[in-house]
């Protein structure tokens, strides 16, 4: 990734292959302190099983006074890691753009970038085990045959997810007053290891219900997905109106509300 390729190009492969530092500690050079990144807007990030999701990202960072620090003088990239301990030699989730650094005075600078995570081509990094919580870290490199770089941890957290897809579908149609009428749907989730959509099985979906010229859904019932994501309940036909699922999400897939189906009684 860029973090790692641009880092060993100034610094060298062998003074990098031995920087592992404790989060809360750095390099020594330059002397840059970043504080207040935020990745998406503190949104969780949504990947979908292919191609390349792209967030905004913002920082702003404290240097000493004199530091040039235009974007050909000095580097600055966010990136993800897991654990105590920072090795930017295994940074596989990280910025890969120079920010775009504006001065706010002759000491600080406010930053602003973009994250992309590849979940498929030749860029691909996301797997399917980085569905979690991330801490946020962030290195600057001087541009300099010295090359010097600094690398910060501890400043936040990001949340990667699964995109999700939810299915409708309520038949007969039309129906009978106070028949029953069956409810089907699908729930399928992205599987960045395959590049497909996979069945989220167990899952808890409710089942919401619209009366027609009403403007919110209301719950009926939990049902839970079963094989390949597939749900299926019966209900009672009573009135007009739109059926539709609906999943709230969970600590590792992004919540989701099927477009509905509507019924109509006779």
């Amino acid at each position: 990734m860029r973090i790692r390729a641009t880092v060993v190009a100034v610094s060298g492969a062998l003074a990098l292959s031995a920087f592992v530092v404790p989060a809360a500690q750095a390099a020594t050079a330059p002397d840059v302190t970043f504080t207040k990144v935020t990745i998406n807007n503190g949104k969780p990030i949504v990947a979908r099983a292919t191609g390349t999701t792209s967030v905004p990202v913002t920082y702003t960072f404290k240097h000493a006074a004199g530091l040039d620090i235009s974007s050909d003088k000095l580097l600055v990239l966010p990136f993800l890691y897991a654990g105590t301990t920072i090795d930017v030699t295994k940074v596989r989730l990280g910025g890969e753009d120079p920010a775009s650094c504006t001065a706010t005075s002759s000491t600080t600078a406010s930053c602003k970038s973009s994250f992309d995570l590849h979940t498929s081509g030749e860029d691909a990094r996301l797997r399917n085990t980085d569905a979690r919580s991330w801490n946020v870290g962030a290195v600057a490199v001087a541009m300099t045959d010295e090359g010097d770089y600094k690398a910060q941890g501890n400043l936040g957290t990001s949340q990667i997810k699964f995109h999700s897809k939810l299915t409708t579908d309520a038949t007969p149609e039309p129906v009978r007053k106070n028949a029953t009428i069956t409810v089907k749907g699908t729930l399928t989730r992205a599987n960045w290891n395959t590049g497909k959509y996979t069945g989220y099985v167990n899952a808890p979906v409710t089942l919401q219900f619209k009366k027609k010229g009403a403007t919110t859904f209301t719950t009926v019932k939990t049902v839970k997905a079963g094989a390949g994501g597939a749900l299926k309940t019966t209900v009672k036909a009573t009135v007009d109106g739109t059926f539709r699922y609906a999943f709230a999400g969970s600590s590792t897939t992004a919540p989701i509300n099927a477009v509905g189906d509507v019924i109509d009684v006779k």
